[in-house]
């Protein structure tokens, strides 16, 4: 296992369960108003194991609108 961030950020989600745009520090993708992306990050740790957070995000014409609600808070 490598330590860190070692995959890409995200990717599209439509018809299919990974698409276009594929997000991430190589991408060359332009996003538009409407498009439905996965933002994906995933943390590893060497011997602890590791950690993947998804959110669904709306690209519109102001920004952006976070489709899912999930409390992200840590609990002890």
């Amino acid at each position: 296992m490598t330590e860190g961030l070692t995959h890409a950020l995200g990717h599209g989600v439509g018809l299919d369960l990974h698409e276009d745009p594929f997000l991430g520090s190589l991408s060359e993708a332009t996003l538009v108003e409407g498009d439905v992306v996965a933002i994906e990050p995933g943390l590893y740790r060497q011997g602890f194991g590791g950690i993947r957070l998804e959110d669904l995000v709306r690209i519109t014409a102001n920004g952006r609108e976070i489709l899912t609600d999930f409390p992200y808070e840590l609990r002890l």
